[in-house]
């Protein structure tokens, strides 16, 4: 099963997050099928780049987000076209 997580990248106490698409069980920073987003908690205000028609996509074949993922969905709605 596919899931919509975060994956830490970063230096020691600065961390920026990936927002991904993973295999549910593959450990949090491995290889992942598409990165989705980014999310940077350091920065003020906090910084989240999200691919809203990618994570459709990938939601609409499966995938499920994390409780993170998706409340960072909601904060950040995908633009109105």
């Amino acid at each position: 099963m596919l899931m919509i997580r975060l994956a830490r990248f970063g230096a020691k106490k600065k961390p920026t997050y990936r927002v991904v698409v993973i295999e549910k069980d593959r450990a949090r920073d491995s290889r992942s099928v598409e990165v989705v987003g980014t999310y940077n908690p350091v920065a003020k205000p906090a910084a989240v780049n999200l691919k809203h028609e990618r994570i459709a996509h990938w939601m609409k074949n499966g995938a499920q987000p994390s409780v993170t993922v998706a409340r960072l969905m909601k904060s950040n709605p995908a633009p109105a076209a």
